[in-house]
């Protein structure tokens, strides 16, 4: 994400393993970060996106106030996702054995 966007600082998190999100976030503000722009790697709108992001993210956005924090939606519906599928599809069939 870093080189092919173009981005200074990209880090990542997970919800359920380290590093965790507020970690993330902790070392992106070391390093004077001032917008945090998460990025969910999930497919669908799941409790995840629904109940967990959105508390984490209030939680950090009242621990670290001079911060603003934004998350974009999921992938679900994005239109590379049935050219990634269909590309898996297809590799594998012709590589079938």
């Amino acid at each position: 994400m870093a080189s092919a966007g173009g981005f200074d600082i990209v880090e990542t998190a997970f919800l359920e393993t380290r590093p965790t999100l507020a970690e993330a976030v902790a070392r992106m503000v070391e390093q004077g970060v001032t917008r945090v722009l998460v990025v969910p790697y999930f497919l669908t709108l799941g409790i995840h996106l629904q109940r967990d992001l959105p508390g984490i993210v209030a939680e950090l956005a009242s621990f670290h106030q001079n911060l603003e924090i934004r998350v974009t939606p999921p992938l679900d519906g994005h239109p590379a996702l049935a050219q990634i599928l269909l590309e898996h599809a297809r590799e594998a069939l012709i590589n079938w054995d």
